[in-house]
Parts: C-alpha cells; sequence; structure tokens
C-alpha cells in the first residue's frame, strides 16, 4: 500500500489486518520499514494479538519517494503524520513503536499526536542529537559522522556508500531536542535500550526514561545498536508491554 503525505510525497507502506488498536512502526535512519527484519517479526507476533500493524518507509528510504540527501526531520515528521492519521482513521486506538532515530520525528510529535496515542515504545531511541550526530560520544558515532568534510564540500554527507545526508539534517541536529518534547509528554511508554549500544548513548536514554512518569524501563544486557541476538527478547517485552497498556480491554 501507499501513503501520502502533506506534502505530495508517495511512501511505501505494508498493512498488517488486524481488529484491534493500530500500532505503527517508525524505523530508523538508513534503514526501511523492514528494520532489518524486527519489524515484520514483530508485526507478525502482534497480529497474533489481534493488533492491526502499518510499518512504513520514511521519505529517502527505501521504496518511498524522494533522495536520501533531501531527508530532513520535518520531512519525516510529515510522513509519521500521515501514518498515524491512517491508523486513526481505523478508529480503533493508535500505538507507535520507533526505533533508534525513528524516536526523533516521534518524539518531536508528540505535542500534537500524543493525544491520539494510548503508547509509546522507543528502542535504543536517539534523544540527545548532539551527543549522537554533532560531537558524537561513541565509536560508530564518530566513525559515521566525525569527518564533515564532504558535508561542506557537496551539501551532503556520504554513509559509508549506502545513505547521504543532507547540510539541512545537520542545521536541525543543531537546534533540535527529541529529549526534551520526550520529558513533556504524558503518553505512555516503554523504552528499551542495549548497555552496549555503540552508536546511540544508552545512558541518555536511560536517564529519560526514569525521570520522566508514565514510563517502563528496560536495560538489555549485552545489546549493542539493533539488539541483533537480543531481538527476542526485545520483541517479548514490546508484545507483552502494548497487550498490557494498550490492547482492547
Amino acid at each position: 500500500m501507499k501513503l501520502r503525505t502533506a506534502d505530495g510525497l508517495t511512501l511505501d507502506a505494508r498493512r498488517h489486518p488486524g481488529d484491534g488498536p493500530v500500532v505503527v512502526l517508525a524505523h530508523g535512519i538508513t534503514g526501511d520499514l523492514t528494520e532489518n527484519g524486527l519489524f515484520g517479526a514483530l508485526a507478525d507476533r502482534l497480529t497474533g494479538h489481534g493488533f492491526e500493524v502499518l510499518r512504513f518507509s520514511f521519505r529517502g528510504h527505501g521504496a518511498s519517494a524522494g533522495r536520501p540527501r533531501d531527508m530532513t526531520i520535518a520531512g519525516e515528521r510529515l510522513d509519521l503524520r500521515a501514518a498515524v492519521d491512517w491508523a486513526a482513521a481505523r478508529g480503533r486506538g493508535v500505538a507507535v513503536v520507533a526505533s533508534s532515530f525513528g524516536a526523533v520525528s516521534t518524539t518531536l510529535s508528540l505535542p500534537e499526536l500524543g493525544d491520539r496515542l494510548s503508547g509509546l515504545v522507543l528502542w535504543q531511541p536517539v534523544l540527545d542529537l548532539r551527543a549522537t550526530f554533532l560531537e558524537p560520544s561513541l565509536p560508530r558515532g564518530r566513525l559515521l559522522y566525525g569527518d564533515r568534510s564532504s558535508l561542506r564540500e557537496n551539501g551532503f554527507l556520504d554513509i559509508e556508500g549506502r545513505f547521504e545526508l543532507g547540510a539541512e539534517l545537520f542545521e536541525e541536529f543543531a537546534r533540535l531536542d527529541p529529549r526534551a518534547a520526550f520529558l513533556a509528554s504524558t503518553v505512555p511508554a516503554l523504552v528499551l535500550h542495549g548497555d552496549a549500544d555503540e552508536h546511540v548513548p544508552y545512558e541518555v536514554a536511560r536517564d529519560a526514561a526514569l525521570a520522566r512518569n508514565h514510563t517502563s524501563w528496560c536495560t538489555i544486557a549485552g545489546a549493542g545498536h539493533g539488539f541483533r541476538e537480543a531481538a527476542g527478547e526485545v520483541l517479548d517485552r514490546t508484545v507483552d508491554w502494548l497487550v498490557s497498556y494498550c490492547g482492547e480491554r
């Protein structure tokens, strides 16, 4: 299926039918609606509990319209809004699961989407854009974003030949604060993060979750970014929480 954004872009999407509340899945940067296989597995698990699931690729990702170098957080917020609008039109409640960079557009959109969401799950969320991208505090971030000479020379930063991050996106990194938006929201949330994450700071997510009301925190012991061998635990905890907080009563 396709989603249409307010600014006229077409997004690639997959619907997994169900009779219960709708869960929207928002992937990370450079990825797509599969989230390295995790989103398909999660959708299968959730539909087994009666949920309907919508997963989609943000603009510039996967088979969605737009060039990677033109992708911005503002644009991703329009993409997420299109997905949540579709889900809300089903009339059965909406929750969001956002992974990594997907948490940026999600948390920043909470002021306008919060009243429409019954629950929020954040996987390894990017909540501090400066510590992740502008002044990377972890090895993987320093490798990918430390040398920004091509950004100055070409207007975009090449990520290992598989994605391009544009100059406007880096300007957004300097002025936006997803952590503050998350803390200001009262939507019930579950946050999961691996304590061996080499890309997105674990302590930022932990401290934000523990400082926020209506929030469950879960350390995934030994897991790096993407969870990999710990994926089963992440899926179990996510499904259990969504069934408890957002399932049909």
